[in-house]
């Protein structure tokens, strides 16, 4: 297993994948095979493909220690430069598709909607993460303090979390939050537990 990680192929084969979403997305619009309201589907899917990237993003550090795959950690600032990728698409598609790029009205609607407050925290907290991910950033700021600035995904997952399940709630529809925000729970957990054993070992 990890021979095919560490497999030259491996990195571009990912890219790929993660395109494939948004190239799937594209030819649905271009096909007109997103329903009714084409804008709204866009908006959303991006948005649940913007948590799945940063719930595998978070993934990536038990799976490493869990399984022993250690090349695992060669993945990870991929998966989180494209979930900014598609957060930012996301931002892009409900202030143009949604919003007509009014910013007067995209206030308001930020006013009035708290979730669409929070959706825009999550990403604005995403921004310097996606700024500092290359490695001549880490060597700017010192190892340490890049890794306590990116310990800012934690506040970005839980507060994407509470985004999808203020958005949901407009429809009384909780099951699909429930499996993200379980799914989040066991992965903080984890950490959670990792820095107990560290502190009382």
């Amino acid at each position: 297993m990890t021979r095919a990680l560490l497999h030259p192929a491996a990195k571009p084969l990912l890219f790929l994948l993660c395109l494939a979403p948004l190239a799937w997305l594209v030819y649905g619009a271009a096909a007109h095979q997103l329903g009714a309201n084409p804008a709204e589907a866009l908006i959303r899917r991006l948005g649940d493909w913007t948590l799945r990237g940063l719930w595998l993003t978070l993934a990536i550090t038990p799976l490493r220690e869990l399984t022993g795959l250690a090349a695992l950690a060669r993945f990870r600032r991929m998966l989180g430069v494209f979930t900014f990728a598609y957060a930012s698409l996301h931002l892009l598609a409900y202030g143009w598709l949604d919003m007509g790029l009014a910013l007067d009205d995209i206030a308001r609607d930020i006013a009035k909607r708290p979730f669409i407050l929070m959706g825009f925290a999550a990403w604005a907290l995403m921004l310097p993460l996606a700024a500092t991910s290359f490695n001549r950033a880490i060597k700017a700021l010192g190892a340490k303090r890049w890794q306590a600035l990116h310990k800012a995904v934690y506040a970005v997952s839980v507060i994407a979390l509470l985004h999808f399940i203020w958005m949901r709630a407009g429809k009384n529809n909780f099951a699909e939050p429930a499996v993200y925000g379980a799914i989040l729970a066991l992965l903080l957990g984890w950490r959670m537990l990792r820095q107990l054993r560290r502190r009382g070992g």
